[in-house]
C-alpha cells in the first residue's frame, strides 16, 4: 500500500479506522513478537497470510448521527461520539457503501431523527450490513432507540424498494438503553431469508444478524480451512468458542465425533441450523455444548484435537488448566490479541509444544494480527 492510496482516501485523517493505511506490510510490533516466540521455542518463522488492501470488509457496523435531513453514517472520531461520514470507504465491500448510501437517502427522505448520545434522544442509532459471499447481497439491520418499530413501517417499505436486488434480508433491532453497546435485545425479521449462509468445508453455515462473524471473510475462511486441514481423520474433535461453526462444522464428516461449545445466543441459533443441515449420518456425530468454555473444560480429557478461537481476552483459565492437565494430541489456538496469546502460551509450554505459527492480516491497516498457533503434546 503506497502513501498515494492514503491521499486518495477522502475520510482521513478524521476517520480512525485505518491508522496504517499508508504503511506497507503487516503490523511490525505483533509480527516481531511472534517471530521472537518462534525463535525461543525452536519453531519455524511465522507463515504470513496477507489480505487485499481494499474492499475486504464483508461486515460493517456504522453509527448514525447528524441531522435528520442530512444523516452521517460512519465511525466515531477517536475518543468521541462525533461520527465521521464515510460514504466512499476503501476497505468496505462495494455493496456496503451502496447500501449505506441508500439507507442514508431513505432516512433523510423520511426525516427520521438520528440518535444523540448526550441527550439519549432520537431514533436511528446504527446500521449493520453483512454481505453474503455467494450472492453478493446484503443482510441489513437498522438499530433504533426504542422497543418498537411501529412508526417506521413506511420507512422500511421504501428502504426495501430502494435496496432492490442487492437486499438479502431486512431486520429491525431495538436498543433503548443509554449504552455504548451497538445492538439491543429486541429483534424483528422484516424481509428475506433468516440467515446469511456460507460454507465450512462441505458443511453449510448460517449467520443470523445477532451472531458473531468475521468482517474480513475471505481471509477468515482461509484460516478456517487451514485449521480443518490439521485434523487427522477419525479423531475426536472439540471446538471451544465455536460461533456458528465456521471452523469446526466442516469436520463433521471426517471426525470420529465433534463437540462444539458456544455461549452467544445468536451464534447458537446459527450453529443449531448448521448442524441440522448436515447429512443425518454426520449429525449423529455432533454435539453442541451450550455455555462458557470454562463450564465444559472437562471435554478435553477425551479429545484428540482441540480448537479454540476465543475473544480478545484469551482462553478461560479453566481451559488452560485442562489443557495442561490432559494435553490433547494437537491444539489449534486462533487468537486476535497478541498479549493474551503470549500469556496463555507461557502457561501451556512445558505440557504442550508449539510447532507452528501463522499470521493472518485479518485487520489490514491496523496494529492487530490474527494468529494461528499449533501445539502438540510433549
Amino acid at each position: 500500500m503506497s502513501a498515494l492510496t492514503a491521499l486518495l482516501c477522502p475520510h482521513q485523517p478524521s476517520c480512525p479506522g485505518c491508522p496504517r493505511l499508508a504503511q506497507p506490510g503487516l503490523p511490525p510490533e505483533p509480527l516481531a513478537r511472534l517471530q521472537a516466540l518462534a525463535t525461543r521455542v525452536g519453531a519455524p518463522p511465522p507463515l504470513v497470510h496477507e489480505s487485499p488492501p481494499t474492499a475486504f470488509r464483508h461486515r460493517a457496523r456504522l453509527a448514525i448521527r447528524g441531522r435528520a435531513d442530512a444523516p452521517k453514517l460512519g465511525i466515531f472520531e477517536a475518543g468521541s461520539h462525533r461520527a465521521v461520514h464515510i460514504p466512499r470507504c476503501l476497505v468496505h465491500h462495494p455493496v456496503i457503501n451502496r447500501v449505506a448510501a441508500k439507507v442514508r437517502d431513505t432516512l433523510a427522505q423520511h426525516r427520521i431523527p438520528t440518535y444523540s448520545d448526550a441527550a439519549h434522544a432520537g431514533i436511528a442509532r446504527y446500521l449493520q450490513v453483512v454481505v453474503e459471499r455467494e450472492t453478493q447481497r446484503a443482510q441489513v439491520t437498522l438499530v433504533t432507540n426504542g422497543t418498537t418499530h411501529d412508526d417506521l413501517a413506511r420507512f422500511f417499505v421504501d428502504l426495501q424498494s430502494a435496496l432492490g436486488t442487492e437486499l438479502h434480508s431486512l431486520w429491525w433491532n431495538g436498543n433503548p438503553e443509554r449504552t455504548n453497546t451497538i445492538v439491543g435485545p429486541h429483534w424483528q425479521h422484516l424481509y428475506g431469508p433468516p440467515h446469511v449462509t456460507d460454507r465450512s468445508g462441505d458443511a453449510r453455515i448460517f449467520y443470523p444478524p445477532n451472531a458473531f462473524g468475521q468482517s474480513n471473510l475471505e481471509l477468515a475462511m482461509q484460516l478456517a480451512a487451514r485449521v480443518r486441514a490439521l485434523a487427522r481423520p477419525a479423531t475426536r474433535v472439540t471446538e471451544y468458542y465455536a460461533g456458528v461453526g465456521a471452523i469446526g462444522l466442516g469436520l463433521a464428516g471426517t471426525a470420529a465425533n465433534l463437540r462444539l461449545n458456544e455461549l452467544g445466543e445468536g451464534s447458537l441459533e446459527g450453529l443449531a441450523r448448521g448442524v441440522s443441515a448436515l447429512p443425518e449420518a454426520h449429525q449423529s456425530k455432533v454435539a453442541v455444548h451450550r455455555g462458557s468454555a470454562s463450564a465444559h473444560a472437562a471435554l478435553i480429557a477425551d479429545t484428540d484435537f482441540v480448537i479454540a478461537d476465543p475473544p480478545r481476552k484469551g482462553l478461560d483459565a479453566e481451559l488452560v488448566s485442562a489443557l495442561r492437565q490432559t494435553p490433547p494430541q494437537r491444539f489449534a489456538y486462533v487468537s486476535c490479541d497478541i498479549d493474551s496469546f503470549e500469556r496463555d502460551t507461557a502457561e501451556l509450554l512445558g505440557r504442550l509444544r508449539l510447532v507452528s505459527l501463522d499470521a493472518f492480516d485479518l485487520f489490514p491497516h491496523t496494529e492487530h494480527l490474527e494468529t494461528l498457533a499449533v501445539f502438540e503434546a510433549e
